[in-house]
């Protein structure tokens, strides 16, 4: 019995929170959107929005009532500082937290920036079937966050367990 599983693409959208970014500046944003296509992802879409929590909401709400978008990576305004607002506008929209994600990110993280990682809230969780990781800002943490955590997971091929083989809309297609 062959057990190989086939690579399933998923339809990811990527949002940048941030006051400052623009699309020629948002690196995190471009180095999301190069890494899942390089995973052989689909970059569903691309935002730049400002910190404010009624704008990540209406962005995020609207991905996901999308049934061709099934995850999102948001990535800046998860610090304690300012207008950090992004873990505030994202959990009213959870259905379930994944725990686990923002736990091993920081213990990760711990192996590069120290103790400056208690101040990360990462997050992720799920809504309406769609996954939605929350990332900080920095190109760094996205590239950490991404190549150790997000992408095995969303690899249906992963074992024991992944993301993708929770995904009913995708398995019915």
């Amino acid at each position: 019995m062959n057990d190989e599983r086939a690579f399933l693409p998923l339809d990811i959208a990527v949002l940048t929170v941030s006051d400052t970014r623009a699309e020629e500046t948002d690196a995190s944003g471009k180095i999301l959107a190069e890494r899942l296509a390089a995973a052989g992802h689909r970059l569903a879409d691309k935002r730049i929005v400002p910190d404010d929590i009624y704008r990540i909401r209406a962005v995020l709400s609207a991905w996901i009532a999308d049934e061709h978008v099934q995850v999102i990576l948001t990535t800046g305004g998860t610090g304690v500082t300012g207008r950090d607002g992004t873990p505030e506008a994202v959990s009213a929209l959870l259905d379930k937290i994944l725990d686990g994600f923002g736990e091993v990110f920081r213990a990760i993280s711990f192996h590069d920036i120290k103790t400056s990682t208690i101040q990360s809230r990462a997050l992720a969780g799920v809504a309406n079937g769609t996954y939605i990781f929350c990332l900080p800002g920095s190109s760094g943490a996205c590239r950490t966050a991404w190549d150790q955590l997000i992408q095995p997971q969303l690899d249906y091929r992963t074992r024991p367990c992944n993301l993708v083989e929770l995904m009913p809309r995708l398995l019915e297609k």
